[in-house]
């Protein structure tokens, strides 16, 4: 016999909750985070967008973040910064952003960076992010549980087309 022990549920707002798998939502667009990556205080948390709808969709930039706490409440004093914010060198972060147009069948990818650091005050910590493609696209809000420390930064990558 198999036992299974649940370690932890994050609700989301059903309306902004990530697709399911093979769904593809009315706005034709595919927003889901992966499970991330840390090693020696340093996390990244990927941001996969895929064109899962009949027409082509113009990106320019980074996607529109709002960090949010257990409640789906705004976390206050985190300052969102484009590109690594000098957080970590050599992570593809300081990319410029590049207009791209993704066709249908075709990804774009973003991410997330932060440090666990502590240092002096409280440290924070986000359970929600809710993530806009771009500026009036639907929200979906995932749940990567940023440990933020003390650092009071969060880094956010350009979109960049997916490898094939």
């Amino acid at each position: 016999m198999t036992r299974v022990e649940v370690a932890r549920v994050t609700k989301v707002p059903a309306a902004e909750a990530p697709p399911a798998s093979g769904e593809c939502p009315p706005s034709g667009l595919r927003l889901t985070a992966d499970d991330g990556d840390a090693a020696m205080g340093l996390r990244v948390v990927g941001l996969h967008l895929e064109n899962c709808g009949t027409r082509a969709h113009r990106l320019d930039g980074y996607p529109l973040l709002e960090l949010l706490g257990e409640d789906l409440a705004p976390v206050e004093g985190v300052r969102i910064v484009h590109g690594s914010g000098g957080i970590s060198t050599g992570t593809g972060f300081d990319e410029p952003a590049r207009p791209l147009v993704l066709e249908p069948g075709e990804s774009a990818l973003s991410g997330l960076m932060w440090r666990n650091t502590t240092g002096s005050g409280t440290a924070v910590d986000v359970p929600h992010v809710r993530v806009r493609a771009e500026r009036g696209a639907d929200p979906v809000t995932v749940t990567p549980h940023l440990d933020l420390g003390t650092t009071g930064r969060l880094a956010v990558r350009a979109w960049t087309r997916a490898p094939k």
